[in-house]
């Protein structure tokens, strides 16, 4: 039964049992600086009016809420909304926390930019601002995943960014967080960790939380425009989680909104070559916050698949664990397969090639609508734009180019 929601986290970082600081003692000063600064900045009109003002002339917000005419025929049933993050400036909505703890770290005064990446979005986002605002931009990823989204790891040299491919471990976006606080401990004074998603140690998780909720803000007021009601269904994908924390949370307190996340199942869940963490895992520590996690029975962190690289990650943030534990979200998994048909049925019937991240959301999606009435509403969070992928679905496709 869904208990009711509390205003979190608490001082501590901690979404009831989720969340939290572990990190290494030499990391606890810079976390706490952290905190202190973004405590002062939300008290700060002028640093939401920035926001506001980049978010809208630079960035490309608000982003439209799409009535999917074609797809909703296509499946019948429910009316399906795409919230079309992929229209933004770099193409997805990591723009939105880019930009947010850009301007949190010129206000700090770190000169240096470090971050990880997996699909390369975030690193291009990042690098993006730091471009803009004349930041210096190192950015971590795994090599599995440099050589999957060559595209991006070209935007984000000609934006300035040097680029650090990571070669332990599975090569992919959980070593490059690794390497990432690698480098913070080693230069924490003058260096400012940008985190790209809703995990990590607090503040990151509500920070991430807060920079994204702006997708979910502007849902709530375009839906109510268009249908004059709040939508009976969300849906996102869930790597990290922050386009999906992003997009619910500004719904949290309507009971009638159900959420559901969808996770990567990869080749299956029974074949355990999948990135599913919340629907398969058990609660654990990684990257400095507790929450659920694939791990093994010692503890040690298992390897994963998805086809997109940005799902391809063994844990999850502690926000979206809190919901699972108090059933105020719903967690899936959809595999590979089914995500190609649904990459190629958004194609074909929108117009909109979509990234493959959230091509998990609209494969689910797509299948639940027929089983609803044609009145009840979708509104599924259109995380990222496809070109990034073309390599990829060519190559899972068998096509010759």
């Amino acid at each position: 039964m869904m208990k009711e929601d509390k205003q979190l986290p608490d001082s501590h970082g901690y979404f009831e049992q989720f969340g939290g600081k572990f990190v290494p003692e030499t990391l606890m000063p810079a976390l706490d600086e952290l905190e202190t600064a973004y405590e002062e900045a939300k008290r700060d009109s002028s640093f939401w009016a920035e926001f506001d003002s980049l978010s809208r002339d630079y960035s490309g917000r608000p982003t439209p809420l799409y009535f999917a005419e074609r797809l909703t025929r296509q499946c019948g049933g429910a009316q399906i909304f795409l919230k079309r993050e992929d229209l933004l400036h770099t193409g997805a909505h990591k723009i939105n926390n880019a930009l947010g703890q850009g301007l949190l770290a010129r206000r700090m005064k770190k000169q240096r930019i470090i971050a990880e990446t997996g699909a390369g979005q975030h690193g291009v986002a990042a690098a993006t601002i730091c471009a803009k605002f004349g930041l210096d931009c190192i950015v971590y990823m795994g090599e599995e995943d440099v050589q999957r989204q060559a595209l991006n790891v070209f935007r984000m040299k000609l934006l300035g960014a040097e680029l650090r491919p990571v070669s332990s471990g599975t090569r992919t976006l959980k070593d490059a967080i690794n390497e990432a606080i690698r480098d913070w401990v080693t230069n924490v004074r003058n260096t400012y960790y940008l985190l790209g998603s809703a995990v990590g140690p607090h503040p990151y998780p509500v920070m991430v939380r807060d920079f994204q909720s702006i997708i979910g803000k502007e849902t709530r007021e375009q839906i109510l425009a268009k249908r004059s009601r709040l939508p009976d269904y969300v849906i996102a994908c869930v790597g990290g989680g922050s386009n999906a924390i992003g997009i619910f949370h500004p719904f949290v307190n309507d009971k009638d909104v159900k959420f559901i996340g969808v996770e990567a199942a990869g080749r299956g869940i029974r074949t355990g070559k999948h990135a599913a963490s919340l629907v398969a895992g058990t609660v654990g520590v990684l990257h400095g916050t507790k929450s659920y996690v694939l791990q093994d029975d010692a503890g040690q962190i298992l390897g994963t698949h998805s086809i997109s690289a940005g799902l391809d990650y063994p844990g999850v943030g502690p926000e979206h664990s809190y919901y699972k534990s108090i059933g105020r979200a719903t967690y899936v998994a959809v595999d590979d397969k089914d995500t190609l048909e649904a990459f190629q049925l958004l194609c074909r019937t929108e117009g909109i090639i979509p990234a493959l991240e959230p091509a998990h959301a609209i494969s689910y999606a797509a299948k639940m609508a027929g089983s609803l009435d044609k009145e009840q509403i979708i509104v599924v969070n259109l995380s990222g734009h496809g070109d990034k992928d073309m390599d990829i679905v060519v190559k899972a496709l068998g096509v010759k180019l």
